[in-house]
C-alpha cells in the first residue's frame, strides 16, 4: 500500500479499532470511527505528524461515533479550517443523538452525541489527497451503516458488518440479519479476493478468506 497508511488504536472498554489513515507523502490523514478517548487519538496523530482533514463514521454506535465531538473539537484548534464529520447514512441519526443517553447503560461517561456535518449516501467518492474512498451503504448492524472502500490500494474500512470469522450483531435495536448478510455478500465479498480489510473490532482480514471459510457467509 505506497499510497496508504494505517494504524489502529483501539478506544475505549469495547476496545474499538479507530483507524487512522493517510498519505505517507503529505501526511493529510483521517479519522474513521472515534469512538472515545480523543485524547488517545490525538497523542497518536502527534506521534505519527499527521494533518487531519476528515473524521469519518461507518455508523452511530456510542462506541463508533461518541469520541468525534471532542476530537473535532480539538482538531478544530489547530486547524487553519474546520474539520468536518462526515457519514454514516441519515437512518442513523437517532442513534448519534442518543449517544450520552445510551453509555448510562454501559456505565461510560464523556461520550458525546454528535451531528456530522454532512450524512453519506451509497456511491459518493470521499477524496484525501489521492486517495478515494467510494462509500457503500451496507445495513444490517445498523440501518444507516456505510463502509469506506478504497479501490487502488484495495483495502475497505467496514466498521462491524463483518469481522474475521463473523459478522456484526444484529439483535440490538433495528438489527436484521437478512439485510446484514445481503448486503455483505452483494457489496463487499464482490469488491475482490485481494481486499483486505479493517473492521471495527478484532484482527483484519480479506474479503477472501472470509468467503471461503466465514461460517456465517457460507450457504
Amino acid at each position: 500500500m505506497p499510497n496508504l497508511k494505517i494504524a489502529i488504536v483501539p478506544v475505549t472498554v469495547f476496545q474499538q479499532n479507530c483507524s487512522l489513515v493517510w498519505d505517507p507523502a503529505t501526511r493529510r490523514a483521517a479519522v474513521i470511527d472515534p469512538g472515545g478517548e480523543p485524547g488517545k487519538i490525538l497523542s497518536n496523530i502527534t506521534r505519527l505528524g499527521l494533518k487531519v482533514e476528515l473524521i469519518l463514521l461507518t455508523h452511530g454506535h456510542l462506541d463508533h461515533a461518541g469520541g468525534a465531538k471532542a476530537l473535532k473539537g480539538e482538531l478544530d484548534q489547530s486547524s487553519a479550517a474546520p474539520i468536518p464529520i462526515l457519514g454514516p447514512h441519515v437512518a442513523d441519526k437517532y442513534l448519534l443523538d442518543s449517544i450520552e443517553e445510551a453509555q448510562k447503560s454501559y456505565n461510560m461517561s464523556g461520550l458525546r452525541s454528535v451531528t456530522p456535518d454532512r450524512f453519506l449516501t451509497e456511491g459518493e467518492v470521499i477524496e484525501l489527497g489521492p486517495l478515494r474512498f467510494d462509500v457503500l451503504h451496507v445495513p444490517g448492524h445498523s440501518p444507516g451503516h456505510i463502509a469506506f472502500i478504497e479501490q487502488t490500494e484495495r483495502v475497505a474500512f467496514v466498521g462491524d458488518t463483518v469481522f474475521k470469522q463473523s459478522v456484526g450483531r444484529t439483535d440490538l435495536p433495528f438489527g436484521d440479519h437478512s439485510a446484514l448478510i445481503a448486503g455483505i455478500k452483494g457489496k463487499l465479498l464482490p469488491l475482490g479476493d485481494d481486499i483486505t480489510f479493517f473492521p471495527g473490532h478484532g484482527e483484519p482480514s480479506t474479503f477472501g478468506a472470509e468467503r471461503q471459510t466465514n461460517p456465517f457467509l457460507q450457504d
